[in-house]
């Protein structure tokens, strides 16, 4: 059980969605999610787009906390969090220093790594570097190396999009033109078979703590945009059907890789699970999916809490590290 949050007291939220990214509409359902959630359980809320008026809304809102609930580069990349820095006012979520090192999964595996945390094989590609080298010889380099399957990704992107998984060598030059339209750097990844999981880290005052880990079960084996936020498309299991050592094992992992990374109050952690019942580090989440079909929301109501609660409790918490 989460630590239940008090009685809504006088704290005044505002809520940022929107955004200009690829997941503009997925952040306003989060948005809306939240605020919804927040205002059920009694708090006073306010949502705002982060445009022009950003610095101006807030100094008329005069909010307690800010929770930025903007997927994408516009709300993960760090620069908008380095913005409410200077603002003084507190928020909901990582430094933009922290935001930075998990938006970009080359340097998020790096670090968990190094930490001897175990994440997949894989090579990091600047689409400028095919400007230079023979393209011919950079995919049969990483074909020999990393061995078929690869899953090809950005480097930086978030709700799936340009991800691939390619089963043969042929498909490897398509693969990276989807994910390029993404991002300028791409990183193919040797694919781990095995349960996928998502693991919510979540620290309301008192330290990080893993909630029940989701397993994901696509109905038609992929993961991507689609059925993450369709119905039906995917099934969930809350909590994920493995021995309970394996998971404690995968939530263990997902608190520490939390930690490495410098990040605070939420984030979800994607893992695999092997056939050896060994977990994989994929990536990190500064800002998961809060609608009505995402992880975070599934977990928090299998750890026998509200979202209103768990919501706000994150608020306080923030409020108290101002």
């Amino acid at each position: 059980m989460i630590p239940k949050g008090k009685a809504a007291a006088k704290l005044k939220i505002q809520v940022l969605a929107g955004g200009i990214s690829h997941e503009r509409d997925i952040s306003l359902k989060s948005g809306r999610r939240v605020a919804d959630a927040l205002t059920e359980f009694g708090a006073t809320v306010v949502i705002r787009e982060p445009d022009s008026n950003l610095l101006a809304n807030i100094s008329a809102d005069k909010p307690d906390v800010i929770w930025p609930v903007l997927h994408g580069a516009s709300g993960e990349d760090g620069a908008l969090r380095d913005i409410l820095t200077l603002t003084g006012i507190p928020f909901v979520g990582a430094t933009g220093d922290s935001a930075r090192l998990a938006w970009d999964k080359p340097t998020a595996k790096a670090l968990v790594a190094r930490e001897a945390i175990q994440t997949p094989a894989s090579v990091t590609l600047p689409k400028d570097a095919f400007k230079e080298l023979d393209v011919d010889s950079i995919l049969a380099a990483v074909t020999a190396n990393l061995s078929m399957p690869v899953v090809v990704k950005p480097a930086r992107s978030g709700s799936a999009h340009g991800v691939t998984v390619v089963e043969d060598a042929k498909q490897l030059s398509r693969a990276l033109v989807d994910a390029y339209v993404y991002c300028d750097v791409v990183i193919i990844e040797k694919y781990v078979a095995g349960t996928e999981l998502a693991i919510t880290v979540i620290n309301l005052g008192a330290g990080e703590i893993a909630l029940p880990p989701v397993e994901i079960e696509p109905v038609d084996g992929r993961f991507g945009f689609n059925e993450r936020y369709t119905a039906g498309e995917t099934n969930y299991f809350v909590p994920a059907r493995l021995p309970q050592q394996v998971l404690k094992r995968a939530s263990d992992m997902a608190i520490k890789a939390h930690e490495v990374l410098g990040l605070r109050h939420l984030s979800r952690i994607d893992v695999i699970v092997d056939e050896h019942g060994v977990p994989w580090f994929l990536e990190a989440n500064v800002v998961p999916g809060l609608t009505e079909v995402s992880l975070v929301p599934q977990a928090i109501h299998a750890a026998g809490n509200s979202l209103g609660e768990v919501y706000y409790s994150l608020v306080e918490t923030a409020y108290r590290s101002r």
